[in-house]
């Protein structure tokens, strides 16, 4: 298996990571909402000379989701990395904790942790009889330092958090390697928290790819730039 499979893949981390990954020889299958975005950011990994593919799929549609995940294995023979972005998936609702209802974290919960979970069932079994895998999830760095003023994402990203690094527990010794990525900084300097240093999502894109080779041992990175 030589592909990577990036969910809620748009024009900045996604892409990064497309290139990083695209340009060490793996395929690139790009799954999110909207296919004519999708086949935009295909067009462009095909003229830098990546191979690359759009699956459209909505995550909190697990059934299409499971379903773009396996005829982007079909496509490319089977997903080596998986690559999980919540954070390109827009939030209807920010809410700080006062303000939040149940409703407000909900919706978070099925973006974040229950798209992870589905995406993992997806690929976890052929990986599991590899013995080879990489899975990776992105948060914000309020999944560990939460900001009031959105904080029905970060209980979410908090709880993808936790199920993941306990994942990475879970997985120790098969071969297969899960780790957490949380950004701390303003990629091309747009963030809600003004004190955030900025940095281009290519300066953050070489973590994932330090966790899918040199660093199969580690849960999480949190990047700070």
């Amino acid at each position: 298996m030589t592909s990577i499979a990036i969910i809620g893949a748009g024009p900045q981390m996604g892409m990064a990571i497309a290139r990083t990954f695209g340009s060490q020889g793996l395929d690139v299958a790009l799954i999110s909402r909207n296919r004519a975005k999708l086949d935009g950011l295909v067009a462009m990994l095909t003229a830098e000379g990546i191979t690359a593919a759009a699956f459209p799929a909505d995550v909190l549609d697990h059934d299409a989701l499971s379903r773009a995940i396996k005829d982007a294995a079909a496509r490319f023979g089977g997903i080596d990395v998986l690559e999980y972005s919540p954070l390109a998936v827009e939030s209807t609702v920010l809410a700080s904790p006062a303000e939040s209802d149940p409703s407000h974290i909900q919706h978070e919960i099925e973006v974040q942790l229950y798209g992870a979970m589905a995406a993992t069932k997806a690929v976890l079994p052929a990986m599991r009889e590899a013995g080879t895998g990489t899975l990776l999830y992105t948060t914000g760095a309020g999944s560990l330092d939460p900001l009031p003023m959105v904080g029905n994402v970060n209980a979410a990203a908090a709880a993808l958090r936790n199920w993941v690094v306990n994942l990475h527990k879970e997985l120790d010794g098969t071969g297969i390697q899960a780790a957490h990525v949380a950004i701390d900084v303003a990629l091309d300097g747009s963030s809600i928290d003004p004190n955030l240093k900025a940095a281009a999502p290519e300066a953050v894109s070489s973590v994932y790819w330090e966790l899918h080779t040199t660093k199969r041992d580690q849960a999480e990175i949190v990047y700070r730039g």
